[in-house]
């Protein structure tokens, strides 16, 4: 029956997250997620929810840790599938969630990777040959804001010295405050935007189409390769400015809320890498 078809049960979950208002990028992080689920379970010549067991989706997650997928992705689509049978569950599509009880594979999580001063100068440097890449590091390093948060900025989310972060999915709304070297990075690309100058989206393709965020990720790595930086990501540049406001003495509720924690817990995971960063420098005298 169509209503148990899985597939179409994809299909109303898809519509539901939509409808709570998720980001685009969490709606297409699910569906692709639970697609490759019902990908396995065809597989096994499943089509019927009324047929998936815990076993079929133990299967799944092993087979992710065969194919060489991290313990953390398998982690993270293990999650997927639980909020998708919750939501078939509330809908009494199913009566009983198959994925309750199962245990997520176990991985250590590595502390985040921040920059070293001669890597955030590097970066810096690089960075300048081109005002849009300019602009696109300074914000990342000097304010913290995610990628996502990045790629949807608009004009009018800009004044003097403030960004306004709008509220999408999980994001928290909040201003957030420019300092003067990326303020007047922003203002020198904007200024030189050209012809598209109309566009409303801060950073533009040379088109005048937005800049997604697979773009700006590439332009960071491209610059990440030239200077050298190895095993770093976008998402580094949120970490090192993190570490450098911890450094300078802010205190974990300000940079909470300036980067949008939601749980404090997740600031203050960083005051362990600064205390070791402090006293290995002590050791070697270079404080």
């Amino acid at each position: 029956m169509d209503e148990y078809f899985l597939p179409k049960l994809l299909e109303r979950f898809v519509s539901f997250l939509n409808d709570q208002g998720k980001s685009k990028f969490t709606v297409v992080a699910y569906k692709k997620d639970i697609e490759q689920f019902i990908g396995y379970l065809a597989s096994q010549e499943k089509t019927d929810i009324r047929d998936v067991k815990k076993d079929d989706i133990e299967g799944f997650i092993q087979s992710l840790l065969e194919k060489k997928y991290t313990k953390k992705s398998a982690s993270r689509k293990l999650n997927s599938i639980r909020t998708f049978f919750r939501f078939l569950k509330h809908e009494n599509v199913i009566s009983a969630n198959p994925a309750f009880d199962i245990s997520h594979p176990k991985y250590v999580q590595t502390p985040p990777r921040i920059l070293s001063k001669m890597e955030y100068r590097a970066l810096r440097d690089v960075a300048k040959e081109d005002p849009r890449t300019y602009a696109l590091v300074e914000v990342l390093l000097q304010t913290g804001i995610k990628i996502g948060e990045l790629a949807t900025l608009r004009i009018g989310d800009i004044n003097d010295n403030v960004i306004h972060i709008q509220k999408y999915g999980k994001n928290i709304e909040r201003d957030v405050p420019l300092n003067n070297a990326a303020a007047k990075a922003l203002q020198k690309y904007i200024k030189d935007r050209g012809e598209h100058a109309k566009s409303d989206h801060v950073f533009i393709t040379r088109t005048g189409n937005p800049l997604l965020i697979r773009n700006i990720r590439q332009i960071i790595d491209r610059c990440f390769q030239e200077v050298g930086i190895e095993n770093a990501t976008v998402n580094d540049l949120r970490n090192t400015f993190i570490a450098h406001q911890l450094r300078n003495g802010a205190t974990l509720e300000y940079i909470s809320n300036i980067v949008g924690h939601r749980r404090i817990s997740s600031t203050e995971r960083f005051l362990n890498l600064v205390k070791q960063e402090a006293d290995r420098k002590e050791k070697l005298g270079e404080l």
